[in-house]
């Protein structure tokens, strides 16, 4: 299987990091049920300033299918997200390379 991950880090107002981390665990929370392409996901946390949405996506199709046709270049932003954003959303894929 190939894997895909999808790397989207959030430069945050400290001010409105715990808001926008609400913001997103809400906002992604369904995912899975809505994108079946969907492997895993997990938001990490760097207070004050980073949050990282990682999701793995079984193929380039279902990223696509959630993404749009530009998934390698633009992220994916949530209707009033850039309020709570220093910088825009930057996004980046990993291919997953066996150890053996």
């Amino acid at each position: 299987m190939t894997l895909i991950t999808r790397v989207s880090e959030a430069r945050v107002r400290p001010e409105r990091f715990e808001a926008f981390r609400d913001f997103i665990v809400s906002a992604v929370r369904t995912f899975p049920d809505r994108h079946p392409g969907l492997v895993a996901h997990e938001v990490l946390l760097a207070p004050p300033g980073t949050l990282l949405y990682v999701s793995r996506w079984r193929s380039e199709a279902d990223l696509a299918d959630y993404a749009g046709e530009h998934w390698r270049v633009r992220p994916v932003v949530l209707p009033g997200e850039d309020e709570y954003l220093v910088a825009p959303l930057q996004v980046r894929h990993f291919a997953l390379t066996p150890l053996n």
